[in-house]
C-alpha cells in the first residue's frame, strides 16, 4: 500500500509540475525566429519580449486560456492538499471522492485552455500587434504539456475515485 500510495503523490505532483511549466514557459506556438505562449511574444532574433494586451485581436480567447490554465494549475495544487488531508482523516474504506472531484475540475480546466488554443490558434496569430510574423509557426512543447497534463489530471482523478483507504 505504502508503494501505491507513493506512486499517487509522484503522479499528482508530476501533474501539476507539467501544469506549471505548460502554463508559465513560453513555447506554446513557435517559430523560426520567435517563441509565443499566453502571455507575450518573443523575438529570438532581438530578444525583444511583448506583452499580450487588448490591442491583439482575439484577445479574450487569449484571457480565457490564461484563466483556465491558471485555474488547472490551482485546482490541481488545491488538490493535492486536500488529499493530504484526507489521507489523515478518512475512515478506513472510504474513497477520496473530494480529491477526485478538484482533480477532474483541474482536467476539465486545462482540457477547455488546451481546446480553445487549438480552435482558435489561426485567428490568434493573425493579429497586428505582433512586432514579427508569427502566422507561421507550430505548436511548442508547452502546449503538448497542457495536453500531457490534460491526460494526467484525467488519470488522477480517476485513479482517486476508486482508490480506497486501506490500512
Amino acid at each position: 500500500m505504502l508503494i501505491l500510495l507513493a506512486f499517487i503523490i509522484v503522479f499528482h505532483i508530476t501533474s501539476a509540475a507539467l501544469l506549471f511549466i505548460s502554463t508559465i514557459d513560453n513555447a506554446w506556438w513557435v517559430g523560426e525566429n520567435f517563441s509565443a505562449d499566453v502571455w507575450r511574444v518573443c523575438s529570438t532574433n532581438t530578444s525583444i519580449c511583448v506583452p499580450i494586451t487588448d490591442q491583439f485581436t482575439e484577445y479574450q480567447s487569449i484571457q480565457a486560456v490564461q484563466a483556465a490554465m491558471i485555474l488547472s494549475t490551482i485546482f490541481c495544487c488545491v488538490g493535492f492538499l486536500v488529499f493530504i488531508l484526507q489521507l489523515f482523516r478518512l475512515k478506513q474504506g472510504e474513497r477520496f471522492v473530494l480529491t477526485s472531484i478538484i482533480q477532474l475540475l483541474s482536467c476539465l480546466c486545462v482540457m477547455i485552455a488546451a481546446s480553445i488554443y487549438t480552435d482558435r490558434h489561426k485567428e490568434l496569430h493573425r493579429s497586428i500587434g505582433y512586432m514579427v510574423e508569427v502566422s507561421e509557426g507550430q505548436y511548442g512543447y508547452s502546449f503538448v504539456l497542457a495536453w500531457i497534463a490534460f491526460a494526467f489530471t484525467l488519470i488522477s482523478g480517476v485513479m482517486y475515485l476508486v482508490l480506497r483507504k486501506r490500512k
